[in-house]
């Protein structure tokens, strides 16, 4: 079983760029990564990642939070598992991690959202028992 590693330096972080990017290709490169990374770990950010053959090939972003209808938890920002290895359990190995480490918290929920266009991932989601409990709303703002 692959084991997640926290990126804490530089490098480690910008190896992820390529993950990170099928999902967020709005970023345009692994600079910006870094200095995103770097800006939202003082928010309690955190990115985790998995290897194969020496390179990241699935990511999780992740903070601890507290939240009045759920108590303490742990938010999922960004899965991602490169598009050449998918089905290769690595995102199951993604959550059940970070499944692990909440419960090791005395955490009971893991939270996420998924854009409604990405209809693969919402299967991988039920698979992985997770439930549609709410609606997301967004207002971008002038």
């Amino acid at each position: 079983m692959p084991t997640v590693t926290l990126a804490t330096t530089d490098a480690q972080i910008a190896a992820c760029f390529p993950v990170i990017h099928e999902l967020r290709p709005h970023l345009k490169d692994a600079a910006e990564l870094v200095d995103r990374v770097r800006r939202q770990e003082q928010e309690g950010f955190q990115l985790g990642y998995v290897e194969e053959a020496g390179k990241p090939v699935a990511c999780i972003g992740f903070r601890r939070q507290e939240r009045l209808v759920h108590g303490p938890l742990i938010y999922v920002d960004d899965l991602a598992t490169l598009n050449a290895v998918r089905s290769k359990g690595y995102g199951a190995v993604m959550l059940d991690w970070v499944e692990a480490l909440a419960k090791a918290e005395g955490r009971k929920v893991v939270d996420l959202d998924s854009g409604t266009q990405r209809t693969d991932a919402h299967r991988f989601y039920f698979r992985q028992r997770y439930a549609v409990t709410a609606f997301h709303f967004l207002k971008y703002l002038k």
